[in-house]
């Protein structure tokens, strides 16, 4: 009965650990995502006024 107890335990554990890093890599590959969005917008933004402003020079 022990033996049993303490496979479903290392299993339980072994389930709550992967779904843990599970979570985490997701979690990282959405920070990643946000960040890569609000990079685009910046250097979207940076080229808009630069076009903006060498128009207006002409």
């Amino acid at each position: 009965m022990g033996r049993l107890l303490f496979r479903v335990a290392a299993g339980v554990a072994a389930v709550l650990a992967f779904f843990w890093l599970l979570s985490a890599v997701v979690g990282l590959l959405i920070w990643g995502v946000v960040v890569a969005l609000a990079v685009g917008v910046v250097v979207l933004g940076v080229r808009m006024l630069r076009a903006e402003s060498a128009g207006r020079g002409r």
